[in-house]
């Protein structure tokens, strides 16, 4: 068995973790075995589990000091012998992982690129500077989309050398389910109302600002809709006050962490995204399973289109022109979407598989 060493920032159920754990859940673990190094000290929604699959989590000084940070990698991977692949999702910020492992001589370093933006917030300007020197510090490409890849690492190198790992689900869990949809309109009081889905972090990114400009236009043009929020971030009150201002409290709801995700998306009419920058989200996806009409801003990469019910609307066109979209669609009679979403390379029985023996090719190779 080989052992990976995957840095994040912790285990939360944010997209990029959720995908990890997706693969995690269904690679041979006599195989391959994920480990995680973590950048922030708290806790995870996904610790436990992580604990139970036989995982281990370790716990770096985070990045305030970059001599701290590469002091504690050497003494890791010294007292670690065993890491000789170290797969890493920081955005920028996994310069310091990967430079951490070439001083300590590691042999193989991925860079995983998920995003196709520098992150709004703390250290922007040190972000901006790190980005251009990762591909010097990783042996090996990866990226959720094309366009996330190229970002990270230029067109050029992405060209001549990279893996596109898509952000697959467990398809079985994301078709549409009439028993979910009708028990959770029930106990949320939604009834027959059009339900506006979202699924994110609260978190500039994201962009839910614009999301509840839209849907106080679109509640102007039908009383009968409800917004549906799901996630928690540090705009959670930011975002409940804006909310209050339009006058659409008692039209929207707010649900933090939700572990039944998938069921979540049954119960929706329609799926939002007015998120500033993307990679690939895995959250378009599983909504496109469940057959969920989906209204996604256009800087998301057009890779995320499986199905034909998706449409683009600009970062910039109205909050009226987003409504009208959101509301052009009515609610049908839901199919599965299963072929399309394996078609494309979705189905993370088979991508799991692939991503395993990328592993284990990989570590083959180290002399």
């Amino acid at each position: 068995m080989i052992r990976i060493l995957q840095s994040v920032s912790n285990m939360d159920r944010g997209g990029i973790e959720t995908m990890l754990m997706n693969f995690y859940r269904h690679v041979d673990r006599e195989q391959v075995q994920f480990d995680f190094l973590q950048n922030k000290p708290d806790p995870g929604d996904y610790d436990e589990e992580i604990k139970a699959l036989g995982g281990r989590i370790f716990t770096s000084p985070g990045f305030m000091s970059y001599g701290k940070y590469i002091a504690y990698m050497k003494d890791l991977f010294r007292e670690h012998p065993e890491y000789q692949i170290i797969h890493t999702h920081n955005g920028s910020l996994m310069l310091y992982a990967l430079k951490g492992a070439q001083k300590s001589n590691i042999p193989v370093r991925i860079a995983h690129a998920h995003a196709t933006a520098v992150p709004v917030g703390l250290k922007n300007e040190l972000k901006k500077l790190m980005r251009p020197m990762i591909k010097y510090a990783a042996t090996d490409y990866w990226g959720c989309s094309d366009a996330a890849g190229k970002f990270y690492f230029s067109e050029k190198r992405w060209n001549a050398k990279h893996e596109l790992i898509h952000n697959a689900i467990n398809i079985d869990n994301f078709t549409f389910n009439e028993q979910a949809r009708a028990d959770i309109r029930r106990q949320y009081g939604l009834g027959d109302k059009f339900v506006i889905g979202h699924v994110g972090r609260l978190a500039p990114q994201k962009n839910q600002k614009k999301t509840l400009e839209m849907f106080a236009e679109a509640h102007k043009m039908n009383a009968n809709t409800h917004l549906v929020i799901i996630g928690t971030g540090e705009l959670e009150n930011a975002l409940k006050q804006q909310t209050a201002a339009l006058g659409i409290t008692d039209a929207v709801t707010f649900t933090g962490v939700q572990t039944n995700v998938n069921e979540w998306y049954s119960a929706f009419d329609v799926f939002v995204m007015t998120s500033l920058y993307e990679g690939l989200p895995v959250v378009a996806i599983e909504a496109q399973g469940t057959d969920l009409p989906c209204v996604l801003c256009d800087t998301i990469t057009p890779e995320v289109k499986i199905t034909d019910n998706v449409k683009f609307l600009g970062l910039y066109d109205s909050a009226q022109d987003w409504a009208q979209a959101v509301l052009s669609f009515e609610p049908k009679q839901r199919i599965s979407r299963a072929p399309e979403l394996q078609a494309a390379g979705y189905d993370i029985n088979l991508e799991a598989q692939r991503m395993q023996q990328l592993y284990l090719d990989l570590h083959a190779k180290i002399k």
